[in-house]
């Protein structure tokens, strides 16, 4: 018996829940760990705390007084809750977060201390940060980086260490982080939205991009995990037989929480409420062990440093319950992946929700001058969405179990469809009073109505309109969404900006008026966006042909999904919205091509561990019993002994057939992981690793999987699929 997997089972069976028991209600622990709005009020003087607000909702700069003044209250209230050090706490371009902690303690001489927190140790710090990923913008020799205070996300306490939401930066100013491009781009949006908006309201002053993301994960038991060498180093199952019972009868979906993984969710929900993450909803997931977490939307860059944050608390609370958080997006084949769905939209400082129809023909208008010009910045920069979404992780997910194709499209119903069909009918140039009325009253005017049943059912779709925003399917589940959430933003914003001009030069030169105007151009748009609307099954051959002849890409692997991000439509783009220059750019892409090429690279080291040093082994230990006893079988049966055998003389030889398969490819596998590694330039490596040496990932796996169905189940090394995925 293999001791390793049945210890592990019989761990996991003997296992009783951890009971975790609120100790308040959730809208009373709401935020009590955050430095927010009420607990500046409480603890900043008065100009320190119009310093902050300011600077949070206009961008204006913090000076060194109040600096100083809010260091010391943030200092203050966090020592008051226990607090001993403080962390620059910020997002890497590895896609996790990083943080460096340091004491409030200082000594002062003559064998005194003092607990002390400054201005400058608040707005900026010297991490030495030299081996995070930099794409060449800086040589270990050059290892300053700087990681600089942003006060639009509140500051929080983890543990006994209060944390501080930075931006990181190269000491030349480049980015070396997700979150600066992002704030440049909602800044970016916020003006050229604003703009746009006034058209409709001149009271609007600020237009904020919202997100709300759903979060998908599976739960496995700790032991099982800690028995799978493939899960531990990378996240996924790189071989595993299918369970005979999968997802197939729908049973886990939506359906009854088990109790381990509901008391789970309950001490996670208690954290994330202490730390300000409104999360909402939980439930089971469509496959077994999977489940999803929501919030409530919130502002883009605080929702992405909430989702941030909350991986990794995830993953400490699942420790405490004796599980491991999944986070890849297809750990197991055969069933659903995980994603982590992008809800977003833009609302103004008047309250109003730009891509919400409304009862009034007005509004409808300005709900569709923002909807039509964002399907018009996905068709325009289709591919640079889907490389949004590219690493090595999702490219398994997409295009299976629900999980939308490679191919960007945007799915918005039949009504709406129809809505702008009769838009792009409307007449070039003036519009008479007749056509204003029957485009206002019988077009316009009744969106709302036509929208309270159409909700989204295609989950093939890769962008969705879901009433009254957009959802891109499309983010893994491992994804920092500030990557998806920096492109939608820049792209809108770009579009909104051609928008303007397009209107403003039609009400100048050909004197139209305003609302015909937009609808002219509104009209151009429509005609000019239809290649990207789709309707119908995102999975068939018959949308691959059609969308091809529509001109969209179809990049279903992460090397050509990323040429995208250095071209040259895209360094314009960048460089025009002043979200990233060409050398913040072109770094990010060799990032992403050598994190791509070491996934590989690890992928298939431990396959070939595993396949060369568990399977093969267990494979010729029980080759060598069936071989004793079709000896003996000779013995005892003599002329007679063919045909009583001939069973076992076909097993002995089949596995000696997956035996021969697993060396031969796993060792042609090494030699093209050998030539790839001699490649120096990151693109043609990238390459040669996804188009040479992963193919052998299923050949190898192919035999592997064949033996664990004729091998004794005693005598198999790996915890099987049926094992990790209905073992409560």
């Amino acid at each position: 018996m293999t001791s390793f997997r049945f210890k592990a089972l019989k761990q996991t069976i003997n296992r009783k829940p951890i009971k975790f028991i609120e100790p308040r209600k959730h809208s009373e622990s709401f935020g009590i760990n955050v430095f927010s709005e009420n607990t500046m009020r409480q603890y900043l003087t008065k100009d320190a705390y119009e310093g902050v607000m300011n600077a949070m909702n206009y961008g204006s700069k913090i000076d060194r007084k109040i600096a100083d003044q809010v260091a010391s209250s943030m200092k203050d209230w966090a020592m008051a809750k226990g607090v001993t050090h403080y962390t620059h706490w910020f997002q890497p371009l590895t896609g996790g977060t990083a943080e460096k902690h340091d004491a409030f303690f200082e000594p002062i001489g003559g064998g005194n201390a003092i607990e002390r927190f400054g201005g400058s140790e608040l707005v900026q710090q010297e991490p030495d940060a030299s081996s995070f990923p930099s794409g060449g913008i800086r040589n270990t020799f050059e290892a300053r980086g700087y990681t600089a205070w942003d006060p639009t996300s509140p500051a929080f306490i983890y543990g006994t260490t209060l944390c501080i939401p930075t931006i990181f930066v190269a000491y030349t100013g480049e980015a070396l982080d997700n979150k600066t491009p992002l704030l440049r781009a909602l800044q970016s949006v916020d003006k050229h939205a604003t703009a746009i908006a006034k058209y409709f309201d001149k009271n609007v002053k600020k237009v904020t991009a919202s997100l709300g993301w759903e979060q998908e994960y599976f739960l496995i038991d700790k032991a099982l995990v800690i028995s799978r060498p493939d899960l531990i180093m990378t996240g996924r199952t790189l071989l595993g037989h299918s369970s005979a019972k999968g997802q197939q009868l729908d049973d886990h979906y939506f359906g009854s929480i088990p109790q381990r993984a509901l008391n789970f969710m309950r001490e996670l929900e208690f954290e994330c409420m202490k730390l300000g993450i409104p999360v909402k909803t939980r439930h089971n997931e469509v496959a077994p062990n999977q489940f999803e977490l929501a919030p409530i939307y919130e502002e883009a860059n605080l929702a992405v440093d909430h989702n941030s944050l909350l991986m990794d608390v995830m993953g400490k609370v699942a420790s405490k319950h004796n599980f491991r958080i999944l986070f890849h997006e297809k750990p197991f084949a055969g069933i659903n992946g995980s994603g982590k769905h992008n809800n977003w939209s833009l609302s103004t400082n008047t309250g109003i929700n730009l891509l919400s129809p409304s009862k009034t023909p007005m509004r409808n208008l300005q709900f569709l001058t923002f909807f039509i010009n964002t399907i018009k910045a996905i068709r325009e920069y289709e591919e640079l969405m889907r490389a949004g979404i590219a690493s090595a992780s999702n490219d398994h997910r997409l295009g299976a179990n629900e999980a939308p194709p490679a191919i960007i499209s945007v799915f918005i119903g039949e009504q709406l469809t129809k809505v702008l069909n009769d838009l792009e009918g409307v007449t070039d140039g003036k519009l008479s009073p007749e056509e204003k009325t029957d485009l206002k009253l019988n077009v316009v005017g009744k969106i709302p109505e036509i929208l309270l049943d159409n909700t989204d059912r295609n989950r093939t779709s890769p962008f969705a309109f879901t009433g009254n925003k957009f959802e891109f399917r499309a983010v893994g589940s491992q994804a920092n969404c500030a990557k998806p959430m920096t492109i939608l933003n820049t792209i809108v914003a770009k579009q909104l900006k051609d928008f303007k001009i397009e209107v403003d030069s039609l009400i100048k030169n050909k004197d139209l008026k305003k609302d015909e105007a937009i609808f002219n151009v509104l009209r151009e748009y429509i005609k000019q966006s239809k290649d990207i609307l789709f309707e119908g099954n995102g999975y068939s051959i018959e949308w691959e042909k059609e969308a091809k002849k529509r001109g969209l890409s179809n990049n279903k692997t992460t090397p050509i999904a990323l040429k995208s991000k250095i071209s040259q439509k895209t360094i314009d783009l960048y460089g025009e919205m002043k979200v990233m220059s060409e050398v913040e750019i072109k770094a990010r892409h060799e990032i992403q091509l050598d994190e791509y090429s070491l996934r590989i690279q690890i992928e298939g080291r431990v396959l070939g561990d595993i396949a060369l040093n568990h399977v093969v082994p267990t494979a010729v230990n029980y080759q060598n019993i069936l071989i004793k006893n079709v000896t003996g079988l000779k013995k005892v049966f003599g002329n007679e002994f063919e045909a009583i055998a001939k069973d076992q003389m076909d097993l002995i030889r089949k596995i000696s057939e997956h035996i021969a398969g697993i060396t031969t490819k796993t060792n042609l596998m090494i030699e093209e992981r050998k030539k790839a590694n001699l490649i120096e330039e990151a693109e043609a490596k990238a390459i040669d690793y996804c188009d040479k040496v992963r193919p052998y990932f299923d050949e190898v796996r192919y035999h592997c999987d064949k033996l664990e169905l004729m091998i004794d189940d005693e005598l198999w090394p790996l915890t099987k699929y049926r094992e990790m995925l209905f073992t409560r």
